[in-house]
């Protein structure tokens, strides 16, 4: 009998098994996932058609998403509603314990930079934007990889932990009964902490136990690739910075700002989407600025907003990687950028994709928010937007319908908790992470 077991090895998962094992060395803890372990995570197919996992190792085992980026926001502006759910003063203190445990295994590699300053937001909100604030603690791909490693080796003498284990069913009686392809596990406590790549199962084992999701999230925007020089005056004293426009029929934010970084394809749902990468991953750094204008959209159930994000982004790939590049000014003039004038361009592209017209692959209302955006943008850089900038079709960012739970994160089924991106209430690794903290103080 186990006295609490969590399902799912991501971010929240991990350091709510290390924050129990720190309160509760006596406590009997499993750590179970689907994928494997962090050493054997080593899918790098560069197209869902060449991936050959059966459980693709990009997303799913120890780490989770963790293992990618590793981009660690602290903020309650936002990457989720954890500020609301248990008070803004704690989550901020549980969010800088997280970059404390990171540190301790090795994450102070990585630069801890600022994005606040008051002179910005000053300037924005003339322009018509507010800026977001947050401290930063960009791993990167390799160091956090090795921070993940060193949090497995921790763990595994103080845990159990299984790893490329089905769960077919979990049971309520006196105790929860997991039913497992590895055989059945008790356990007093159970934590689901399975992140957005196991939405699908995690909605079937609550539903079988009576809990049921609510509305859910969708964020769909153009990916923009510019002049690395074009927002000095804003990146002058930070790294990055969040812009947020609201109008009356969309809001949208600028998500992930990479200077000097690139695009890449990022795989997920089935989809492909153009991403950020970091300048740090590469030995050669771009002279690019790269950044996505999220527009959130919500929708009735999960599968509603699945099933938009395949219409929308699964046209643009049709069934292959395909993604769609337009230069600015052809989106203004509302004609198509060929592959002559792409090759033409002062700004060169850092992905490979097709030369088009966004107006035919993308719902009006995302061009309608980035031309809007731009505008506002352009007051408040006090210049006009490089014409060749280049806008890709489409990235998007998926969030969980939420199960209600307490604010313990405890749903309706005494002894179950929700925990990370898979309670509906957190989107960043921070705040993932930080919901682990919080509700392994709560048991």
């Amino acid at each position: 009998m186990y006295d609490v077991t969590i399902i799912g090895a991501g971010v929240s998962g991990i350091f709510m098994a290390y924050q129990l094992t720190e309160l509760h060395p006596d406590f009997k803890i499993l750590l179970i996932d689907k994928g494997k372990e962090l050493s054997e995570r080593k899918c790098k197919a560069r197209s869902k058609q060449m991936c050959s996992c059966d459980v693709c190792d990009q997303y799913i085992g120890f780490g989770g998403l963790g293992k990618s980026e590793g981009k660690f926001n602290y903020t309650n502006d936002f990457g989720g509603n954890l500020g609301r759910k248990i008070g803004s003063d704690r989550a901020g203190e549980l969010m800088w314990e997280v970059d404390r445990i990171l540190c301790s295994f090795g994450g102070d590699g990585a630069e801890l930079y600022h994005t606040h300053s008051p002179e910005l937001k000053r300037d924005a909100k003339k322009a018509g934007l507010e800026v977001l604030t947050t401290s930063v603690r960009h791993l990167g791909t390799k160091r956090s990889g090795l921070v993940f490693q060193k949090m497995y080796e921790f763990l595994r003498g103080r845990i159990e932990l299984h790893f490329e284990t089905d769960i077919y069913s979990i049971e309520k009686a006196e105790c929860f009964n997991i039913i497992t392809s590895k055989g059945i596990i008790q356990s007093k406590k159970v934590v689901l902490s399975t992140g957005n790549s196991g939405s699908e199962w995690m909605y079937d084992q609550c539903a079988q136990l009576g809990l049921l999701p609510g509305p859910a999230r969708l964020d769909l925007g153009i990916r923009v690739e510019m002049r690395g020089n074009q927002l000095q005056a804003l990146l002058k004293q930070t790294f990055e910075t969040k812009l947020h426009i609201k109008r009356e029929t969309f809001e949208a934010t600028t998500y992930c700002m990479n200077p000097n970084g690139r695009i890449i394809r990022k795989y997920q749902h089935n989809l492909v989407m153009p991403d950020g990468q970091n300048k740090r991953e590469r030995d050669e750094a771009s002279s690019n600025l790269n950044f996505t204008l999220f527009v959130p959209t919500f929708y009735s159930s999960k599968e509603e907003a699945d099933q938009v994000a395949n219409q929308v982004i699964g046209r643009i790939n049709r069934d292959t990687d395909r993604i769609v590049v337009q230069r600015l000014q052809d989106l203004r003039k509302k004609q198509t950028t060929t592959s002559e004038t792409l090759r033409l361009n002062s700004i060169v592209p850092s992905l490979d994709s097709v030369a088009g017209n966004l107006i035919k692959e993308v719902p009006h209302i995302y061009l309608r928010a980035l031309l809007e955006f731009f505008d506002c943008l352009e007051q408040l850089i006090g210049e006009q937007i490089d014409e060749e900038t280049l806008l890709y079709g489409m990235d998007g960012k998926f969030y969980e319908a939420k199960i209600p739970t307490n604010d313990h994160f405890e749903t309706k089924v005494s002894g179950l908790f929700l925990i990370g991106d898979c309670s509906g209430e957190t989107h960043s690794l921070s705040q993932a992470a930080a919901s682990g903290l919080y509700t392994a103080q709560m048991i």
